[in-house]
């Protein structure tokens, strides 16, 4: 079962035992079809790097094995909460973030909808 996360919640930190937990974003791109490689390209070449810039980490990184499906999908590792909130308004906000997103979507956006779900590790997985 995954835990959501709302966006109210979003300054709290959760914990075990008295330790944080890692906050675990699991976002999933429908993209539009004949665009899988713009996206993949882009996430390759630069979105990631400019994550890293806002203090986000990629772990994660995959392709739906039903190709006819257009579907990616990542996790990003966060400290808690607050964290993401800051870092990814950071990215948003980001001048070549900006650029980047206008140059490859010149031809049409790149996908039709993101999912995103909050998860934390089991308690019994560290």
């Amino acid at each position: 079962m995954l835990m959501a996360v709302k966006a109210q919640d979003s300054g709290k930190k959760y914990s075990v035992k008295g330790m944080t937990k890692m906050l675990y974003e699991l976002r999933i791109y429908d993209v539009v079809p004949g665009k899988m490689q713009t996206i993949l390209d882009r996430f390759r070449d630069h979105t990631i790097q400019i994550f890293a810039k806002h203090g986000m980490k990629v772990t994660q990184f995959w392709v739906d094995a039903d190709e006819t499906k257009n579907r990616l999908y990542y996790v990003l590792e966060h400290p808690d909460a607050a964290s993401r909130e800051h870092n990814f308004k950071a990215f948003t906000e980001d001048q070549q973030w900006l650029d980047l997103k206008e140059r490859t979507e010149q031809a049409g956006p790149l996908y039709e909808k993101i999912e995103t779900i909050y998860m934390h590790n089991a308690p019994f997985f560290n």
